[in-house]
Parts: structure tokens; sequence; C-alpha cells
């Protein structure tokens, strides 16, 4: 593990422990404040992240901004990384090998972050951070806690804009987000 972020930033730079390095244009680390309470954990880069290396800017990224906006979430205030760092082709899942070659990245962030709460958005970040045993529908809008962290599973963003009828029930877990991070201030 990396003690600083130079450190780990330094050590992904020109990571090539899977094949999606082949296709990508950026490693797309992850953003935000360093020191944040809250951190969100998505999926993978799609073409836009890819493009820019910044986490949640296409399509998804500027609907999970409305709600932060909504819920008066400051982005620059919260941590945002993904499960891999670089783009699968057609925005398909992460296979596992994929996955398994990013999470020392990932743990990593989220030991110099020390967030207090987690949202794993969407069903590839629970079932890599918390276990296989966990599946998104039955596990969203329910409180985890493992290891002194508090986590949120809710739908990702990209879910939304397929079904129209998540976005109440997405709009309803990060208002818990905000409020049990008011209460635990």
């Amino acid at each position: 593990m990396y003690e600083t972020w130079e450190e780990l930033e330094k050590s992904i730079i020109d990571c090539k422990k899977c094949k999606l390095c082949s296709g990508r244009k950026n490693i797309v680390f992850g953003t935000g404040n360093k020191n944040a309470d809250i951190m969100f954990i998505g999926e993978g880069p799609g073409a836009d992240e890819d493009m820019q290396g910044i986490p949640f800017v296409g399509k998804a990224g500027k609907l999970m901004d409305k709600a932060f906006e909504g819920l008066e979430i400051n982005r620059d205030n919260v941590y945002i990384a993904n499960i891999v760092k670089c783009r699968p082709p057609q925005n398909r899942v992460p296979e596992d090998d994929e996955a398994n070659a990013c999470l020392n990245y990932l743990r990593n962030q989220v030991i110099l972050v020390k967030p207090k709460i987690i949202v794993l958005l969407g069903s590839t970040a629970l079932k890599n951070i918390l276990g296989n045993e966990y599946g998104i529908t039955k596990t969203r809008g329910n409180w985890i806690e493992k290891k002194e962290i508090i986590y949120m599973p809710t739908w990702h963003p990209a879910a939304l804009l397929r079904d129209e009828n998540k976005k109440v029930e997405f709009w309803k877990d990060l208002k818990q987000v905000a409020n049990k991070y008011k209460e635990i201030l």
C-alpha cells in the first residue's frame, strides 16, 4: 500500500495489469476532496470519462450532479472513483480479472481518503466491495456497516438513464446519505 497520493498516482500512471490498458486514452483515477467524509464508487469510465480522465462527467455524471445539487451536496466535497480505472470496451461490465487488477488501487484510495460513508453505485461496485452475496435489487437503500465504514448501495446513475422508475429510489437513497452525513458530523 502507498502512504501518499503522489506514490499511488505514480504507481498507476503506466498500469498494464489487465487488457483494458490497450484501449484507454486516459487512466481515470478519481476526483474530488481527498479527505472527504463521503466517497462514491462506480463501475468504470465511459467514453467521456476516458477522454477527460475524470469520473462521472458524461450523461450519468450529469444526472448525479443534478442529484447532488438537489441535496446540496457539493461535488468538490466528496471523492469519486470507480472499480476499474480504464474504460471497458463498449462500456461493458468489467470482467473479474480486470476488476481484481484495479481493486488494490481502489482500496488504497479508500485508506487515504478515510471516508465515513461510501456510496456504492450499482451492482459491480457492490459486489466488488462487499462481496458476491449482495445483490443490488435487494440491498439498495439499506445501510451496511463494515470496518467502521457505512455503505449505501444504490442504483448506478447509468441505470436511471435506462429506467426512469429508478430515479425515485436513487433520490431516496442519496437523501439518506445526506441525512446520515448530517447525523455523524
